[in-house]
């Protein structure tokens, strides 16, 4: 379940370093956040609907 942690946190940081290109007009960060950010964010969809919301205790 950390996993679902660790892959939301690093897809908030790629919106970060997206945004931060885009104001900056730095064209190949932006290529590289972006791609970052798909890739994350698909990870973290899936693995929450795969497995699930983490269980609090």
């Amino acid at each position: 379940m950390g996993l679902v942690i660790i892959f939301a946190l690093v897809t908030l940081l790629a919106v970060a370093g997206t945004v931060r290109s885009l104001r900056e007009k730095n064209m190949l960060g932006l290529l590289f956040a972006a791609g970052t950010l798909v890739v994350f964010g698909w990870f973290t969809i899936m693995t929450l609907i795969n497995h699930g919301f983490p269980v609090a205790h």
